[in-house]
């Protein structure tokens, strides 16, 4: 098959989890001997291309607009739609899979794509098709129906009145929506998006391997010798639990010896008021910022460390950090919001936590430093877990189930 993937940004240029999770089941389907497209935006106008990069033939879009702009921008953007238009036309793929477009490609490229391919696919790796950024619980609870005054809230000036409903109306061009987890999938449908089936992210734990002399290397580079390592990674935010990770830390701190968080994330203005609070808490001696990993080093992080924690405090639709842990066979401590329950089990490959009630987070994380039989116990577990329910085969074969049906 003619196989076109479209999303606002890709690698090498770009790394985000979306589209690392495009770069790997592009490639997987490219081995299988289809033909595979990319069509993806970038920031700068001396990066506009068209490139072959390890088999994937790309096209790069430049998009570039005020900010204030974005939900306007993203249901129609002239800067990229008829150039989409143009390159689409040429292609004329077969499959058209969308994923992250609510930037810069915009949404009225599926209704261009329902023209020139066989079949439409989009997969929701977030909440932008309701709402304007991250769904906070209210009252304990991320299941509800968002209100337009928990957009305007959300989007500020920004704030678009017709934005939804012509996404919805972009949507009756998409043969079928997938959605990273259940309980973005339910979050979708309470609030008007039909037409979704759940196919989980996916990952090659055969290749999430390190050699014992790297890690070594890397446990140097960042003093982890002799010390009990929990791991927090991934794009950096108070949405992300940065601020409550810190909190727990210091609990965690007062009851075992020699231990260390370890952040792995971009070292942005978020990682500098991180390193402010762990000052102002007394801990910063007992915390590490690597700044950005690339994929080889990140995996030195996990198996350098005793235990990963994802505790975001929205619904995190589907955290990577948590299979990644399973293919490193490392336990978590994980969120109750979102996505994270049906990776994680509370109890067997890890606990699953309210991050705001920060004792408990504190002490699941603490039993795990002090009982390393027990973490092994789930760590191993975990790996078991993600092999038979999360690999990158399975996700391959869901889509490709699905690609056949509208063909």
């Amino acid at each position: 098959m003619k196989i076109l993937f479209c999303l606002d940004d890709f690698p090498p240029v770009t790394y985000t989890s979306a589209s690392t999770i495009v770069y790997n089941l592009a490639q997987e389907l490219l081995k299988m001997g289809h033909e595979i497209f990319i069509i993806t935006s970038v920031q700068d106008t001396q990066r506009e291309s068209k490139e072959i990069y390890r088999g994937l033939k790309i096209f790069r879009i430049y998009s570039k607009y005020n900010v204030r702009w974005r939900f306007w921008i993203n249901v129609y953007n002239p800067q990229t739609v008829f150039k989409f238009r143009k390159i689409i036309k040429e292609i004329k793929p077969d499959i058209s899979h969308f994923h992250h477009i609510h930037q810069y490609l915009s949404y009225y490229c599926l209704k261009i794509a329902k023209k020139y391919s066989k079949a439409v696919f989009l997969t929701s790796h977030d909440v932008m098709l309701v709402h304007y950024g991250k769904l906070m619980p209210k009252n304990g609870n991320v299941y509800y129906e968002i209100s337009v005054l928990d957009k305007i809230k959300e989007a500020g000036k920004r704030y678009n009145p017709f934005r939804n409903a012509i996404i919805r109306h972009y949507l009756k061009y998409v043969d079928k929506i997938f959605a990273v987890s259940d309980a973005l999938k339910k979050v979708l449908e309470i609030n008007g998006i039909k037409n979704v089936e759940t196919i989980y992210n996916g990952i090659n734990v055969d290749e999430w391997q390190v050699d014992l002399e790297e890690i070594e290397k890397f446990k140097k580079k960042y003093n982890l010798f002799n010390k009990k390592v929990i791991l927090f990674g991934g794009r950096l935010s108070g949405a992300k639990g940065g601020e409550v990770i810190l909190r727990a830390m210091s609990l965690v701190t007062k009851a075992i010896k020699n231990p260390v968080l370890l952040v792995a994330g971009e070292k942005d203005w978020y990682a500098e008021k991180m390193i402010k609070l762990a000052r102002e808490a007394g801990i910063y001696r007992s915390v590490r910022f690597t700044g950005w990993l690339q994929r080889e080093a990140m995996k030195c992080a996990f198996f350098a460390s005793d235990v990963c924690i994802t505790p975001s405090i929205y619904l995190d639709p589907f955290n990577l950090l948590n299979i990644e842990a399973g293919a490193a066979k490392k336990p978590v401590v994980g969120t109750c919001f979102g996505g994270t329950p049906e990776i994680v089990q509370d109890g067997i490959t890890g606990y699953i936590v309210n991050p705001l009630d920060i004792k408990t987070m504190a002490a699941k994380i603490i039993d795990l430093l002090k009982n390393p039989q027990k973490a092994k116990q789930f760590g191993e577990a975990g790996y078991k877990r993600v092999k038979e329910k999360f690999s990158l085969e399975k996700q391959v074969k869901e889509t490709l189930k699905w690609y056949y049906k509208y063909l």
